[in-house]
C-alpha cells in the first residue's frame, strides 16, 4: 500500500493537538484509506485498541448514526476514561446536524477527533462558526504521478509508458491496481463520476436535470487551458438548444468546486501584482474523470499535462494562479508572496518557434523568481534560457 507519506505526516505531526482535524477532498481520493495507515500508527505506538473509535457513516450498518444525538452518544459511550481516546468520524457530513456532536466531543479533555467530508461545504456553515479557529483542514488530492509510480514501478514499465496510463486513466488510487484493464476502470470512473454528479451536487443544490450539469461539464472538460466564464458557458449551452442563465452556471460551478470535481484558478497580474475576477480557467481533479466526460486525443496532450502540473502545484504551493501580463500569459504562479514560482507547460518546445512563444512572457519577468518550462522532451532537458529552466515533466514529478 502507498503510504500517502505527506498527509500521514501531516496527521502524526498533529496528533493530540487541542485542534479537529478536518481531512477534505473528492470521492476515492483516499481518505478513509488515510485514516487506517493512521490508527495503525497509533497502535504502534501504544495507542490502544479501546482508545480508538471509528465509524464510517457511508457504512449502512451505520444508519442509525445519522443524527448527531445518537452520533454523540454511541461515541461517549465507547470513551474510555483517564485515557486519550482517538475518534475518527468518516463522511461526516451525511449526519444530520454532526457539527453539534462534533463541537461537544471536541470541548472533552480526552478526545483528538478527526473528521473527513467530500464537500468543501462542510467547512462553510455553521461548523465553521462554531469552531473558529479550532480545526485544522487537510485538503487530500488522488494520487500524485509519484505515488502511481511507487504503486506500479514493479509492473516493469517504462517511467513513460506509466505516465501515458496516468494520463489515460487518471490518479484514483484503487486505478493503479487494476492492472491498466479498461473496461473495469472506464466502470469504476463512471461510478465515482456519477456518485458526484447525483450525490455531492445534484441532491445539494436541488437539481433535477442531471444533464444540465453533465453539460457544463463537458464545456469546461473541451476548455482546458483556456480562461473560461460562466456567460461563456451559458452562451455555448444557448447554442447548442439549452436555456440557462450566466448566475445558474454560476452557481453550479460553485456547487462542482465544492464537490471538488473541479478545482478553480483565478488570474493574477504579475506587473500590477493583484487578482483578477474574470476570466479564470477551471482544472479538473482527475484526467481519468475528464477523459471519461470527453474523449481524449494526441492533440490534447498539452491540455492534459497543464492540469497534471496544477494539481501537483497544488500539492507542493498550495496557491496556483494563472499569470497576466499584458497580452501575454503565463501558464502557472505558483506559492505566496516571497515564495513565487512561475511555470510555462507544453507537450513540447523542440519546435523554435513553439519554445520561443512559451520562453516569451517569462523573458518579460523581471524579478528573481525561479521560471520553469516543463516539458515531455528529453531533448534540452536541464536546458538554460538566461535563467530559465527547461525540465522534463516526468522528472519534475518524480522529484
Amino acid at each position: 500500500m502507498v503510504q500517502r507519506k505527506e498527509y500521514l505526516d501531516n496527521l502524526i505531526a498533529l496528533k493530540d493537538k487541542k485542534v479537529i482535524k478536518v481531512i477534505t477532498g473528492v470521492r476515492r481520493c483516499g481518505k478513509s484509506t488515510l485514516f487506517e495507515l493512521y490508527i495503525d500508527y497509533l497502535k504502534q505506538s501504544g495507542v490502544e485498541e479501546g482508545q480508538i473509535i471509528s465509524v464510517n457513516l457511508e457504512d449502512l450498518e451505520n444508519f442509525h448514526l445519522i443524527d448527531y444525538h445518537a452520533l454523540y452518544d454511541y461515541i461517549s459511550e465507547k470513551l474510555t476514561p483517564d485515557k486519550n481516546n482517538y475518534i475518527f468520524i468518516d463522511e461526516v457530513q451525511r449526519c444530520s446536524g454532526f457539527e453539534k456532536a462534533v463541537d461537544s466531543l471536541f470541548i472533552k479533555k480526552n478526545c483528538d477527533v478527526y473528521i473527513t467530508g467530500s464537500n468543501a461545504y462542510l467547512l462553510s456553515g455553521e461548523l465553521a462558526t462554531l469552531l473558529s479557529g479550532r480545526y485544522i483542514q487537510i485538503d487530500m488530492l488522488p494520487f500524485s504521478f509519484k505515488e502511481y509510480y511507487d504503486a506500479k514501478k514493479e509492473s516493469g514499465k517504462s517511467k513513460r509508458e506509466l505516465f501515458d496510463s496516468y494520463l489515460k486513466f487518471g490518479s484514483f488510487p484503487y486505478v493503479a491496481y487494476l492492472d491498466n484493464d479498461e473496461k473495469i476502470i472506464n466502470q469504476y470512473i463512471e461510478g465515482i463520476y456519477n456518485t458526484i454528479l447525483l450525490k455531492d451536487v445534484a441532491m445539494r443544490e436541488k437539481i433535477t436535470d442531471v444533464s444540465v450539469l453533465e453539460n457544463i461539464l463537458k464545456t469546461v472538460a473541451s476548455s482546458i487551458g483556456s480562461p473560461i466564464s460562466a456567460k461563456k458557458i451559458s452562451d455555448t449551452l444557448i447554442s447548442s438548444g439549452r436555456k440557462i442563465s450566466p448566475n445558474t452556471v454560476e452557481a453550479y460551478l460553485r456547487a462542482l468546486t465544492d464537490s471538488y470535481i473541479l478545482y478553480n484558478a483565478t488570474r493574477y497580474d504579475i506587473k500590477g501584482k493583484q487578482f483578477l475576477k474574470t476570466l479564470g480557467k477551471y482544472y479538473f481533479v482527475d484526467s481519468g474523470i475528464r477523459n471519461h466526460i470527453i474523449s481524449g486525443s494526441a492533440s490534447d496532450l498539452g491540455h492534459i499535462l497543464e492540469n497534471v502540473v496544477y494539481l501537483e502545484l497544488l500539492r507542493r504551493k498550495n496557491k496556483v494562479n494563472i499569470g497576466k501580463l499584458a497580452e501575454k500569459e503565463v501558464d502557472f504562479v505558483a506559492g505566496n508572496m516571497g515564495e513565487i514560482e512561475y511555470y510555462q507547460v507544453s507537450a513540447s518546445v523542440i519546435d523554435e518557434k513553439t519554445l520561443e512563444r512559451e520562453l516569451a512572457p517569462l523573458k518579460e519577468i523581471k524579478d528573481n523568481y525561479p521560471k520553469t518550462i516543463l516539458t515531455l522532451d528529453d531533448i534540452g532537458n536541464g536546458k538554460n534560457y538566461e535563467g530559465i529552466k527547461q525540465i522534463n515533466v516526468i522528472d519534475w514529478l518524480l522529484e
